[in-house]
């Protein structure tokens, strides 16, 4: 049984030393054979940068997804192209720099395919995730049945529909974006797992991350505010993929909450 870790969305410096000091604990503990993280807050809670890539990659996260702020630390420009190990939304137009989708050799002879998907509603308007998607599970099922979906979206109801237009193309469907984990993890019945929003890594007292005053009072005077990364007691919210090496379909799944 091929055991994998999905991070919910790493934010700012709190969420960098969640994954740092728990990663390593749960490789042991799970016994992991493969760590994706979603990454496109882990740089003050915008973007992400080389130095901050690497410090990831050190703390034993195999792999980086990203989502609708990819582009806000300008440098991404300077080595997503080069970076193997991270992709971002794969429904951009042709010709966006970096890739959408990856198949990653793992250490026991069987790859895994890894697709990173943008949701349109609340969200800019990209290719359609779905068609976009589909495409790519056809290429990457030529070589692997092990295929996990980042899919960096708002609305649940956009959510829910790809887990069932995937249920059984696919590992699982894997929210990210909205920073609440939700409590609807389950199997679909052809073997896909799901779960609306895995959650986010970084500061536990505050509003998605961000200081709450600063959000109370954008709400209060409707004024343009800078949001600041929350400080205090982290959190680490994943989810644990248990996946059959030969059929791709997960057989088991855990949501899990961690504090520091």
């Amino acid at each position: 049984m091929l055991k994998v870790l999905m991070v919910g969305d790493i934010f700012g410096k709190p969420g960098r030393k969640a994954v740092k000091e728990l990663i390593k604990t749960y490789r042991n503990q799970y016994e992991l054979d493969f760590v994706i993280a979603n990454g496109e807050n882990a740089a003050g809670g915008n973007g992400i940068t080389r130095e901050i890539a690497n410090e990831l990659y050190n703390a034993q996260i195999d792999f980086i997804t990203m989502g609708n702020h990819t582009w806000d630390k300008k440098e991404i420009f300077q080595f997503i192209d080069t970076d193997k190990k991270i992709i971002r939304p794969a429904n951009y137009p042709p010709g966006t720099p970096g890739r959408g989708w990856a198949i990653v050799p793992l250490s026991n002879e069987l790859k895994i395919g890894i697709i990173n998907l943008s949701g349109r509603v609340f969200l800019p308007p990209l290719d359609c995730p779905f068609r976009v998607g589909e495409r790519i599970v056809e290429e990457i099922s030529k070589e692997t049945h092990i295929i996990i979906v980042d899919f960096h979206a708002e609305a649940t109801s956009e959510k829910i529909a790809m887990g069932w237009f995937m249920d059984g193309k696919v590992s699982a469907v894997v929210g990210t974006h909205t920073h609440v984990q939700t409590a609807d993890e389950r199997i679909l019945p052809y073997g896909t797992g799901y779960i609306t929003d895995v959650g986010m890594t970084g500061p536990h007292d505050s509003i998605l991350g961000v200081k709450r005053d600063i959000v109370i009072q954008k709400f209060l005077t409707q004024l343009p505010a800078r949001f600041e990364t929350a400080q205090g007691v982290a959190q680490l919210n994943a989810i644990l993929l248990e996946i059959d090496e030969t059929t791709g379909k997960t057989m088991g799944l855990k949501r899990i909450q961690d504090y520091l």
